[in-house]
């Protein structure tokens, strides 16, 4: 896998005034669409079952794939047999299942969005990008739809929606390529869709600010937390809640996340937001540190995860 980066000193001047276009990956950055999951590291990524639920969650695959049996026209039902297996992390077997579907239905714009999604989890980011730039062209002035979760928050309550999902998605792949003004871009868009959820202002707000940032536009970067305050409504978005309270200053990296006692989840989940704080301060040091640690752990398919990788690999 060939990545084409800006050495790390070109890097940490864009971080304070670069103007010029963003480093990209090379349109050939991604492995090959039969190529099991590979880290931007070169490691394998197995499907190592999540937790103690792999039970519940291959059951929850058997009754998918006998709905889609019972209506195999139905994408939907196409759908659901991707993302649960997404859920087991099998993410080469959820790519095949989506490509499927779209062979079946090559308008179904959720079929993109969700193929999108585990494109990203394998680390193929610019097929990500094609997928939910396509994605958001059939989407575009049609009613948006509530999207059900696989797996609920505790008040049952769904979030999300195609569209938030779709420009969601696809700021972030941008992101992961360095595109952090079309990510700012994709997450504005995403904010349309936010149906005045805190969980998805604090998850939008979060990248903006993060990519903002890389790009030295701070005093921007500054005024979208204007918003963010410790009383909020999070039903499911704590950790970018607390990367925000810690960007304003109401907690301290420490208070954020405690390195020797953190667990792989808060690892996943937190540590790519203290590294890259710790990056654009003018630390890179530790905030390779932070990086290490986090790939170090087992939640590769976690975003966090998958962009400490990135920095790593235009480190090294």
């Amino acid at each position: 896998m060939r990545i084409v980066w800006l050495p790390l000193s070109a890097m940490l001047l864009c971080v304070g005034s670069c103007a010029t276009s963003p480093e990209r990956f090379d349109e050939d950055a991604s492995p090959g669409a039969n190529s099991p999951p590979v880290s931007l590291l070169g490691r394998p990524l197995p499907p190592i079952p999540p937790g103690n639920n792999r039970v519940r969650l291959e059951r929850d695959l058997t009754e998918a794939r006998q709905a889609l049996e019972a209506d195999p026209d139905d994408p939907d039902r196409v759908i659901w047999v991707g993302r649960r297996l997404g859920y087991l992390w099998r993410i080469d077997d959820a790519i095949a299942e989506f490509t499927r579907g779209i062979s079946e239905h090559p308008d179904y714009a959720r079929l993109y969005r969700h193929r999108g999604h585990r494109y990203i989890s394998a680390r193929r980011f610019v097929d990500a990008i094609a997928d939910l730039e396509h994605a958001a062209k059939l989407i575009d002035g049609k009613p948006d739809k509530i999207e059900p979760d696989g797996a609920p928050n505790d008040r049952n309550i769904p979030l999300t929606t195609t569209g938030f999902n779709v420009w969601y998605h696809l700021a972030l792949a941008r992101y992961l390529t360095q595109d952090f003004e079309g990510a700012v871009a994709g997450f504005r868009e995403a904010m349309k869709y936010s149906g005045g959820f805190d969980d998805n202002l604090v998850a939008t707000t979060d990248w903006i600010y993060m990519a903002l940032r890389r790009r030295g536009r701070d005093e921007e970067a500054a005024a979208i937390l204007e918003g963010i305050h410790p009383d909020m409504e999070i039903i499911e978005n704590g950790p970018y809640h607390r990367r925000l309270l810690m960007y304003k200053g109401l907690i301290t990296p420490e208070e954020l996340l405690d390195m020797e006692t953190a667990s792989d989840l808060d690892l996943a989940t937190l540590g790519y937001g203290l590294g890259n704080w710790f990056l654009y301060n003018g630390d890179p040091d530790r905030a390779a540190e932070v990086f290490r640690r986090v790939v170090s752990g087992p939640n590769w398919p976690a975003f966090g995860y998958i962009a400490a990788e990135v920095e790593l690999a235009r480190r090294d």
